[in-house]
């Protein structure tokens, strides 16, 4: 079974090599032919400004003009950059950074093109060396020549593909940002926003817990109290049997509040058992149908099992307690690098995103840089989803 499993993993990391491979060749052959339009673009432009430059107001409106083609342009390699190269950059630009992009793009697209050229004139060359080899035009050890003349070529072209594509990206970097510097500053930007949001969620629950605490608990201790002292203070034997039960009722309430809160702040089931064990116990203190599909092999990171629980904590309560739901079905599932949880119920809907309850848990999932989502249609149902990054 482990052999299966290593020869799939095996198959699995070959498709994506390949796979980055193809989006790598078919990015630098459409910045190839898209330099080819830059180039003419640029010649174009160029040919406009010359009879319009001695006059100023003919030149400024020419200007705005090749500017604004030179965005729609810049707007297409964005897009190139971003969906073959892996390459995000910011949309605020100028038109004339757009132009100065231009007049540096094409030449770099189009070293691109002779770098692919030179793979399209090497892999002619290798099916003419087979096809001769195979009809015995060429003898073995003249093919192994070329074979490893091949090997080289291709190690060299590929070499020549990822330093264009480097290049490419640098590029688009460069004149459309972000810069390394904008990427730290946006970086610490969202840092502050989401330690701010975690500060505010951890202080909305306590100031909950001790809602809890003094509204429920601190009153049901009272009542138990003084159920108690008019017991002792009855003189009737069948009221005062009376008032106990009423007195052993109350103090079991305030047992099942006490508990309720000390769930809330940190369930212990976490640390000795696991995050599955927890869930579990979620599920059995729900009072309503809760179906959880655990498929994690290992135990996710302490700070991701802790989020991933108060997720599904928060989730089901809001199920049984807002949504009406008749039932709910948790899954927790292993993403790309990440560990996804899913909660779905068949409730009312009309969930608010924005509300106390949810934003914290957003606040909670952002802290951890995972992404947060809320599906909940007026009629419902409602799906929460959650993705904490593990990496």
């Amino acid at each position: 079974m482990e052999q299966v499993r290593t020869a799939h993993g095996a198959a699995g990391v070959g498709v994506r090599l390949l796979g980055r491979a193809v989006r790598l060749v078919v990015g630098v052959l459409l910045g190839t032919v898209t330099a080819v339009v830059d180039l003419t673009y640029l010649l174009w432009s160029g040919l406009i400004l010359v009879p319009v430059w001695p006059h100023p107001g003919a030149r400024r409106s020419a200007i705005r003009e090749i500017q604004a083609g030179a965005r729609h342009l810049a707007e297409v390699e964005r897009w190139r950059l971003a969906a073959f190269l892996n390459s995000v950059n910011s949309a605020d630009y100028t038109g004339r950074r757009a132009v100065e992009y231009l007049c540096l793009r094409w030449a770099v697209g189009l070293l691109g093109g002779a770098v692919l050229l030179i793979f399209a004139y090497g892999a002619v060359a290798g099916l003419v060396w087979l096809a001769e080899w195979v009809a015995g035009q060429s003898g073995p050890l003249l093919f192994a020549g070329q074979l490893v003349l091949g090997l080289i070529g291709l190690f060299l072209v590929a070499q020549g593909l990822l330093g264009m594509a480097a290049l490419d990206r640098r590029l688009g970097r460069l004149f459309f940002g972000p810069s390394d510097r904008e990427l730290l500053e946006r970086r610490i930007s969202e840092l502050a926003v989401s330690r701010a949001g975690i500060v505010e969620a951890v202080d909305a629950e306590r100031r909950r817990i001790e809602r809890d605490l003094h509204d429920g608990l601190q009153q049901r201790l009272v009542a138990l109290g003084m159920l108690l002292g008019r017991a002792r203070r009855s003189a009737d034997p069948e009221r005062a049997g009376e008032l106990l039960r009423q007195a052993h009722e109350e103090s079991r309430s305030a047992l099942d509040d006490l508990r309720e809160v000390a769930w809330r702040v940190y369930p212990t089931a976490l640390d000795n058992l696991g995050l599955d064990e927890a869930l579990a116990r979620v599920a059995d203190r729900a009072g309503m149908p809760v179906t959880v599909h655990y498929r994690l092999v290992e135990q996710p990171p302490a700070r991701v099992r802790t989020a991933a629980y108060f997720v599904v904590s928060e989730a089901v309560t809001n199920a049984a307690k807002h949504a009406r739901a008749g039932r709910v079905v948790v899954d927790v599932a292993p993403g790309q690098n990440a560990v996804v949880v899913a909660i779905d119920d068949d409730g009312i809907g009309g969930a608010d995103p924005a509300g106390s309850g949810l934003a914290g848990l957003a606040r909670r999932v952002a802290a951890l840089d995972g992404t947060f989502r809320v599906d909940s249609p007026v009629g419902g149902p409602t799906t929460i989803v959650a993705e904490f990054p593990c990496g």
